[in-house]
């Protein structure tokens, strides 16, 4: 009889350990509706230019000579943007390097924050980019990731869905409007953005792929493409950031030599056509 008593007792343990196991994935682990409709207004990688469309290289020499003119008569620049669309790749990386975003914080408090855009760069090369977020890192300390990358000739990369949280700031926070915002997900690292940020790098030029604080830059093609990525979503000029802007360890300063003016000024008139198309 005792026997039958323990067991029965071990069984209803069990049975609601389960549902505690359910409610807390169901609650905490999984992104719920509203986030999901948070992030519908980013870039749909899904929704991209197919392989026919790919850009004109005549239309891009256009761009890249005309882009010194943005602040004068920027009428061809803009009736190039109109056309503008850049060559796209999907590359996904793997699991271990990204995963669900958060409706609650590990303290099980409900997260709302407002989508974040976070700029870095590659530091190497983009190829030794994806070859690090492509292989398997069981090591969390090691898992990084970003949701695109954009290669020296413009070429955007997809690696990770909008919809999951990349890996591409640990230990930071953002300073905006409503003050300090970061997300803690972990038990074991500092909070973070990544909650609530969508990491999109620039390939850093070879010059760049060293530890120095500048390099010669980032191409006209890269600022066009980053801007016509950008300009897909509504998130305001507020809400772009950089790397080193949100990064709390003070290690990262990426990315660097980079001319947020000639960008901001593509940004806008991405939106003004996307607005008037």
């Amino acid at each position: 009889m005792k026997n039958n008593v323990w067991s029965i007792r071990v069984l209803i343990t069990v049975f609601l350990v389960m549902l505690i196991v359910i409610f807390y994935g169901s609650t905490r682990l999984k992104v719920n509706n509203e986030t999901l409709a948070i992030w519908s207004q980013y870039p749909n990688n899904q929704q991209q230019i197919e392989p026919k469309d790919l850009v004109n290289p005549t239309t891009l020499a256009i761009i890249k000579s005309d882009t010194a003119n943005i602040g004068n008569n920027n009428s061809l620049l803009s009736e190039n943007i109109k056309t503008f669309q850049p060559k796209y790749q999907r590359t996904w990386v793997h699991p271990t390097n990204f995963g669900q975003r958060f409706s609650h914080d590990i303290n099980g408090i409900p997260v709302s924050n407002q989508p974040l855009v976070v700029l870095h760069e590659t530091v190497n090369s983009a190829a030794s980019a994806i070859n690090f977020f492509q292989k398997p890192h069981d090591d969390e300390n090691t898992q990084a990731s970003y949701h695109a990358l954009i290669t020296l000739d413009g070429t955007v990369i997809y690696l990770v869905p909008p919809e999951f949280r990349a890996f591409g700031a640990g230990n930071s926070v953002f300073n905006g409007a409503k003050g300090l915002e970061t997300v803690k997900t972990h038990p074991q690292f500092p909070p973070s953005v990544n909650n609530f940020a969508y990491h999109v790098a620039l390939e850093t030029p070879p010059d760049g792929r060293n530890n120095a604080k500048t390099h010669s830059g980032y191409t006209e093609a890269q600022y066009h493409s980053l801007a016509w990525l950008i300009a897909q979503s509504s998130i305001p000029n507020e809400r772009i950031t950089t790397h080193r802007a949100v990064d709390q360890s003070g290690s990262r300063i990426d990315p660097r030599s980079f001319n947020s003016k000639k960008f901001l000024n593509l940004l806008q008139s991405y939106r003004q056509s996307h607005k008037k198309g």
